[in-house]
């Protein structure tokens, strides 16, 4: 069991057709074998499963990986659930490069994003 560093990049969509590699997320989240979130090893070291939220023309955001009610993943910002942005079947997804996840933004839209590094 590894703590692992994933980058996320914004996939195609209307307003980039081509993707974005300016816009996405950078996090830290312990992984099994097989490539799913562990959400065992998350509750041993979630102090270092952190988040940073990268958008071209805005500023960084620093939060963390949050594992909640109903194996539902989040990226969080601060306390609350207000700013919190759901991963869509994040406990199923298997993180490795080339895939895909959809994040709903803090503007409540869902935007795809392609995962282009685990290290």
């Amino acid at each position: 069991m590894a703590l692992k560093r994933i980058r996320l990049e914004l996939a195609r969509t209307k307003e980039f057709p081509e993707g974005n590699p300016n816009c996405g997320y950078e996090f830290v989240a312990p992984l099994k074998a097989d490539g799913h979130l562990d959400p065992e090893e998350w509750k041993r070291s979630k102090d270092k499963c952190i988040v940073r939220r990268f958008w071209q023309g805005e500023d960084d955001e620093a939060g963390t990986l949050v594992h909640g009610r109903g194996g539902r993943w989040t990226f969080s910002y601060a306390e609350g659930e207000e700013d919190d942005e759901p991963i869509f079947k994040f406990d199923s997804h298997v993180l490795t490069q080339g895939e895909y996840v959809t994040i709903t933004e803090h503007d409540g839209i869902a935007r795809p994003f392609r995962i282009v590094s685990v290290r």
